[in-house]
Order: structure tokens, then C-alpha cells, then sequence
């Protein structure tokens, strides 16, 4: 059953139908504008693994490290060899540990379907690094908690997402079409975490986003 409201599930305002497309619903929220999947349509655990073991997550692939290249030049850039990193949903390939560890650094790696080892969440980090994680989150709220708790303070989180933006129409986005994707953000959404969970700062460059204690 479709409700017309829903609570967002970052910051729990109570938010209206956005748009339906590809016969999923979609609300929007007034307070830190994500955008979300309605509750019934997120993927199970197991639709969510069979995607993600579908991906192409050769480490050695030229391609998929240039991909990633602005999170591994902007820790590369901003953090020493003697520092450590945390890899957050490294998923089956974990190519930023694979190329930061070739320049000497140290870093662990945490997923929950294909590396799940609780003892890392236990320590804290200089920088986190997530890829094409963050709009794969169910519950925002929480796992925005957890990673401001794992960074050391002027630690930085690196987030490689797609921001949404009015210039380009929700229902040709293709960034929605992956089904995996249930929280969408928009730079509004981002001056909200940073505000909400008490970071620094707040940059934008491109693909990559950094939020800074």
C-alpha cells in the first residue's frame, strides 16, 4: 500500500509524493530536499547483492581507478602516509584501498554484504572514503551517525554520489534507474547533514563531495 506522505528517512520530516517512474514511487522532502523511494519498494538484501556482484569492479581496470581518482588525488592531496583510512562499502572490488595502498597508504575496508567486519566500525579514521555508496542507503539518518562517530577530529568523509538537480528532469534522470538507488541527495541535503551532524565544512567539486569535522 502506497501512502501519499512519508517520513524522510534522513531527517524525519514528513514528506509528499514527488513523482512515480518506472512504476516506483518517489517523495520529496521540504526539509532537506532528498529525495527517497517509498518504503515498500526498497530492494531486499539478496536483489541488492545480485546487483552489486553484477557490477564491473575489476581493481586493475584503468577505468574503474579513474573513476574513483578524485577521492583517491583529494586523499592523495590533503592526508600523510602515516594516517589512516576507512574504504565504506568497498564492495566486491575495493579499488581506492587497492590504489591508495600502492602509494603507501594504510586503509581498511567495510561492507556489509561482501566484507562485513564489524571490529573495523570500532576504531576511528583521519579519512572515509565512500564510492557510490550513500545512495544505496536505507536508513540515512543512522548511517550518516556512524560515520561522523568513525572520523578522528579534522578527519574528512569523502562522498562520491550524483547531487540531483532541477536542471535535469527526475523522470529522465538516469541516475534513478538502478533500482538500488533509494535516497537521492541534492546540495540542500548536504548543508543539512553538515549542519546536523556537526561538521566543519562542506565542499563540492564535480562528483565528489567533503564534508569536513
Amino acid at each position: 500500500m502506497i501512502h501519499e506522505l512519508e517520513n524522510c528517512r534522513l531527517c524525519k520530516t514528513l514528506s509528499p509524493v514527488f513523482t512515480i517512474s518506472a512504476n516506483r514511487y518517489y517523495f520529496t522532502c521540504p526539509r532537506c530536499h532528498g529525495i527517497f523511494m517509498a518504503k515498500s519498494f526498497l530492494p531486499n538484501d539478496a536483489i541488492e547483492a545480485d546487483r552489486y556482484k553484477a557490477h564491473n569492479n575489476d581493481v586493475t581496470d584503468p577505468n574503474y581507478q579513474k573513476f574513483v581518482s578524485p577521492i583517491t588525488d583529494a586523499i592523495d592531496k590533503n592526508f600523510s602516509k602515516d594516517q589512516k583510512g576507512l574504504d565504506f562499502g568497498s564492495g566486491t572490488g575495493p579499488v581506492i584501498t587497492k590504489v591508495l595502498k600502492e602509494k603507501g597508504y594504510t586503509l581498511e575496508t567495510y561492507d556489509p554484504f561482501f566484507d562485513n567486519r564489524p571490529e573495523v566500525l570500532k576504531e576511528t579514521y583521519d579519512f572515509i572514503a565512500c564510492c557510490e555508496v550513500v545512495e544505496h542507503f536505507h536508513t540515512p539518518d543512522l548511517e550518516f551517525q556512524r560515520l561522523r562517530s568513525l572520523l578522528k577530529p579534522g578527519g574528512k568523509l569523502y562522498i562520491m554520489t550524483n547531487l540531483f538537480s532541477e536542471k535535469t528532469p527526475f523522470d529522465s534522470w538516469y541516475y534513478k534507474n538502478d533500482m538500488t538507488h533509494v535516497f537521492f541527495y541534492h546540495q540542500f541535503t548536504f548543508d543539512w547533514i553538515k549542519k546536523s551532524f556537526l561538521f566543519k565544512s562542506l565542499e563540492f567539486e564535480e562528483r565528489l563531495t567533503t564534508l569536513s569535522l
